[in-house]
């Protein structure tokens, strides 16, 4: 089952109707040639594109421009739009009257459709054109002049060519979607679709074949993105002649017939469904192993657009045979077709288990692991996407890895387009699932790798996140001993890796396994010594994850108890010469103490009163180097167990911990530690860890170190950090021996 974020992977790669691109029919030599009647009928079809090669540039790019941007039409320069919009209107009014057989007309009327589809190729153009009256014209000139009685077959002059033009023109015109219902309410279609019945009568020419295929082209554009216009295309009976049109011996009336089809059937429920009942399919399926690549390019187009949301279809493509053909197109010469392919090959794989494996079966993957690494994004973004489907399959999953697409993968998280990284994160999630793939994962560099991606969109990191705890879930029995062999017998980048993927992924009971008893720790503290800052980040956010794990390593959460509860005099008692036997002169100034409370606040005081310090006997001790206000907020500590460490300046406060440390006053030293602890940052964290050594405060030391590895990006700015990472090493190897392994005293140690 696929993750519900993911569903919406479909439609991001819906396709469109494609508009066709329809380009000059000639050039202006080839048309005074016409004009004076030579090759009437049978010039070059320079109109012809190969689709396969243009498909990502625009539907309307226009050939035969003059550079200077107007177009001369015998001996006319047009440079105004009122000079536009008078040849337009006298190009309509010739087809308006211009409609017999007679060859003046014939000749004026192929003369006028030329000159306006010339003009439409500017898309600029095309409002001045419609608004000129130009539609009802040409639509009038889609259908041949009548004959003046039944059974006159007297010549025809330049039979097929003005419908040609005609076609040709409004198709230009169709460009625009504005438009597009337009021609369609001039009653376009009916005319359209019956050109595309010329050759029933057993005739055939190029001319009939370009007129056809004009007819096609013009139902292209006016269907593109229209859903109303595509179901009147049907309701006019057009989709059985583009069916037949699959077949015609013309490649190129093939080629626009499945254009037009793979238009009508984009989103349009009962299109498709026609199409199909048209028995279309098994004519798209041959097409599919064409050598014309603009033919299975099509093909392969039509069949993806029947497939998409319909499932039912589906089932009928794949039991007519289309899988093994468009597995074929991954290794096509177009790139179009392979990105084609690869995105129905997804859509195959989208819920249906067994269609995932057989297209691995039938070797797709192989191809589409290629693909990732091609130049064109598209074609990488669909491979990835079809990668993505096959791999959610675990029969696929180690397969995919096998042969090769972790790697190419795991690069095309670097991509700054979104769907491209998604598709990609959503292929590695798939191959997550599988035990047999993590060590590959772990040895790439993949944990790394998805951990430091710059991710474009939130689905993107929600993957991401997903896949790192598909990866974590699964580092225990051979998989961790897997890794563990790869720490200690791979060479040196392997072991590193491995060192950092286990200390963001391992469970904390086996920390001490991986880290104290196979060298981890090791590991990642070499990569602290490194000179390269990239490999000491690594080393910082590794360790400051696996302490963060080891509770006991992170940072003080909470005030800090006494660890010697004892009984307290009490306030009452604080420098009172009541039962007082012992005075401490602290800056000139008498305290008076009770050496009862003394001799249970410290070993410090209980050796100054018990043991052989000259200070036993004394009535009156001096204390040197204590500020009086210091002392008193030490002497308060002894008398009640507490004191109010965050109503004093900092300054106060390190002052009373060198106190506490100087009478060995735990407590009140790891209050003062907390409360310090609190203020650090980049500014001071190299003056803390200097007095986090100074007086032995271990809990602020590791606070200090915590912050060094949580700040490393930004303390690399400031002038010393790489000394005080050096500092810092060895007591962080004492710091996890101490909590993974309490009994045994750390390397350095010893």
């Amino acid at each position: 089952m696929e993750p519900e974020q993911w569903k919406h992977q479909q439609s991001q790669h819906e396709r469109k109707g494609q508009k066709r691109k329809l380009e000059a029919e000639s050039s202006s030599d080839a048309f005074a040639a016409e004009m004076s009647g030579a090759g009437a009928g049978d010039e070059d079809d320079e109109d012809d594109l190969d689709l396969c090669h243009h498909d990502h540039q625009s539907h309307h790019r226009l050939s035969g421009e003059d550079p200077a941007g107007s177009i001369c039409y015998s001996g006319l320069a047009p440079s105004s739009e009122e000079a536009l919009s008078k040849e337009v209107r006298a190009q309509v009014q010739i087809l308006v009257l211009a409609f017999s057989w007679s060859e003046s007309d014939r000749s004026a009327a192929k003369r006028a459709v030329h000159v306006l589809a010339e003009l439409a190729k500017n898309e600029e153009m095309v409002n001045l054109i419609v608004e000129g009256g130009a539609v009802p014209a040409l639509v009038k000139h889609l259908q041949a002049p009548p004959v003046l009685m039944d059974g006159d077959r007297t010549a025809r002059p330049y039979e097929h060519d003005v419908e040609k033009g005609s076609a040709f023109a409004l198709g230009l015109l169709a460009v625009k979607p504005e438009h597009q219902q337009l021609i369609v309410d001039a009653g376009a279609l009916s005319h359209l679709v019956d050109l595309l019945k010329r050759h029933r009568d057993g005739s055939s020419s190029r001319a009939i074949n370009s007129v056809i295929r004009r007819a096609a082209d013009a139902i292209t554009n006016l269907a593109h993105e229209n859903s109303s216009i595509k179901t009147r295309v049907r309701i006019e009976g057009g989709i059985p002649p583009l069916v037949e049109l699959l077949e015609f011996t013309d490649l190129k009336v093939q080629r626009a017939a499945a254009g037009a089809l793979r238009t009508l059937a984009f989103k349009n429920d009962e299109n498709k469904n026609q199409i199909v009942e048209c028995n279309a399919l098994p004519t798209l399926i041959l097409m599919l192993r064409s050598e014309d690549a603009a033919i299975h390019y099509e093909a392969v187009g039509v069949i993806g657009n029947l497939v998409h949301s319909s499932p039912n279809i589906k089932k009928e493509v794949l039991l007519a045979g289309a899988l093994q053909p468009v597995i074929g197109l991954l290794s096509s010469n177009c790139t179009e077709s392979q990105r084609e392919a690869a995105l129905l090959l997804g859509q195959f794989a989208a819920t249906d288990s067994d269609c995932k494996v057989h297209i691995v079966q039938r070797g797709a993957v192989r191809p589409l692991i290629e693909m990732l690494q091609s130049p064109d994004i598209q074609l990488k973004e669909m491979s990835a996407f079809a990668l993505g489907r096959l791999a959610q399959d675990p029969h696929n999953q180690a397969g995919v890895a096998f042969n090769g697409g972790l790697g190419p993968l795991l690069k095309l998280l670097e991509s700054k387009n979104g769907s491209l990284q998604h598709n990609a994160a959503f292929a590695l999630y798939g191959l997550a699932d599988n035990e047999d793939n993590v060590s590959d994962f772990i040895k790439g560099g993949g944990v790394q790798k998805l951990q430091d991606g710059e991710y474009i969109v939130q689905a993107t990191k929600d993957c991401v996140a997903k896949t790192l705890k598909r990866l974590e879930e699964k580092i225990h029995g051979r998989v961790l001993k897997h890794l563990l062999y790869l720490m200690r017998e791979g060479d040196k980048i392997v072991q590193r890796r491995v060192a950092l993927a286990l200390a963001h992924l391992c469970s904390p009971d086996d920390q001490q396994t991986i880290f104290i008893e196979n060298n981890g720790l090791e590991l990642l503290l070499g990569l602290l010594a490194s000179t390269t800052q990239k490999q000491q980040r690594d080393g910082c956010v590794a360790l400051y994850k696996l302490a963060n794990k080891a509770m006991s390593l992170s940072s003080l959460d909470a005030t800090p108890l006494s660890p010697t509860p004892q009984v307290y005099l009490g306030e009452r008692y604080v420098n009172n010469n009541t039962l007082s036997d012992v005075t401490f002169l602290v800056q000139g100034k008498r305290f008076y103490a009770h050496r009862i409370a003394l001799l249970a606040s410290s070993d410090a005081f209980r050796a100054m009163f018990d043991g052989g310090y000259r200070e036993k006997d004394a009535r009156d001790i001096e204390i040197p180097n204590i500020r009086w206000d210091v002392f008193k907020l030490m002497m308060r500590y002894i008398y009640t167990g507490s004191v109010e460490v965050s109503q004093v300046t900092p300054d106060m406060v390190q002052d009373l911990l060198r106190a506490a440390d100087q009478y060995l006053l735990e407590g009140l030293k790891r209050l003062c530690e907390y409360d310090i602890a609190k203020g650090i940052s980049l500014d001071n964290i190299f003056s803390m860890y200097e007095l986090s050594e100074a007086f032995h405060a271990m809990s602020l030391r590791h606070t200090c170190i915590m912050f060094i590895l949580e700040k490393f990006d930004k303390l690399i700015e400031r002038p010393g950090h790489d000394q005080l990472i050096q500092r810092i090493i060895p007591e962080i190897r004492n710091c996890f021996f101490k909590a993974f392994k309490p009994n045994i005293m750390s390397p350095g140690c010893r």
